[in-house]
């Protein structure tokens, strides 16, 4: 298993009741877009950047809505791309776009299933998003997200992905939902992580942000082309139901501190009051 998160036990016995509706996909009946959102897809008003976040099938219940807030948070106009989408993805999708975000998978969903669903989406291919980010745009990918920017996926990284917890020296050795311990900048952070990925990167334009208790890589900006990518393996976006669910201390205020550092490296912009 490989990225994202379940229902809260909660809910557990309503998903019970419909997982034969939603076990192929928990995006499969995904919110609609705000009203006021634009129907063409992508102008921002009011001179916004524009965030285009996925959100379909390779995605978990919630996690492109997390993503959003944490977008909206620091100043972008968010739109929704995917398959019950009003924009899909084809040639143009991505004209205008500040930032492309491919957010956290559905529980239980290997890398190679969630990059089959996403290639047998119409209009996809990995050379829309590669090109994008390659002649100047910017990728962000959470957990799955993160999985998916190396191989198999869109291989943006100088170097890959590779899944935490079977790594040497792993503190979380399950897919269960935990609290992670990092090092963000020198500074210890715990985080909400479900099966996320490290990354073994190296090379010019790389900048780790953050790394697990075993020195491996958690969170990571690096250059692709003339565009950049961000990547991170813990979950920065949860919000404080996530915690909530799973009987975790609340971090989700510490954690969107850390998500508006790893966007503010992303866009190369100072966070506020630096």
């Amino acid at each position: 298993m490989r990225g994202g998160r379940r229902p809260g036990r909660a809910v557990a016995a309503l998903a019970v009741a419909v997982a034969v509706l939603t076990a192929s996909a928990c995006g499969s009946s995904p919110v609609q877009d705000d009203p006021a959102d634009d129907p063409g897809g992508t102008a921002a008003p009011g001179g916004q950047p524009l965030a285009l976040v996925y959100r379909g099938p390779a995605a978990c219940e919630g996690c492109p809505e997390a993503a959003r807030e944490l977008l909206e948070r620091d100043g972008f106009a968010v739109r929704y791309v995917g398959p019950q989408e009003r924009l899909h993805f084809g040639a143009g999708a991505l004209a205008g776009v500040a930032l492309y975000v491919q957010p956290g998978g559905t529980n239980g969903q290997e890398v190679s299933t969630a990059w089959g669903l996403l290639r047998r989406e119409p209009g996809f291919s990995p050379e829309l998003v590669r090109d994008y980010v390659h002649g100047g745009g910017h990728y962000l990918g959470l957990c799955m997200g993160g999985y998916l920017a190396g191989d198999p996926g869109y291989d943006l990284l100088p170097g890959d992905s590779g899944q935490y917890i079977r790594s040497q020296g792993a503190t979380v050795t399950d897919e269960q939902d935990h609290l992670v311990d990092v090092s963000w900048r020198g500074r210890p952070q715990r985080m909400y992580f479900q099966d996320g990925p490290y990354f073994d990167v190296d090379g010019p334009g790389v900048d780790v942000l953050a790394r697990y208790s075993n020195n491996r890589a958690a969170a990571v900006v690096a250059s692709y082309g003339t565009g950049r990518v961000a990547v991170s393996g813990p979950h920065p976006e949860a919000p404080a139901d996530w915690y909530r669910d799973y009987h975790l201390p609340d971090e989700s205020r510490t954690d969107l501190g850390l998500g508006d550092d790893l966007l503010h490296a992303l866009m190369s912009t100072p966070p506020p009051g630096s």
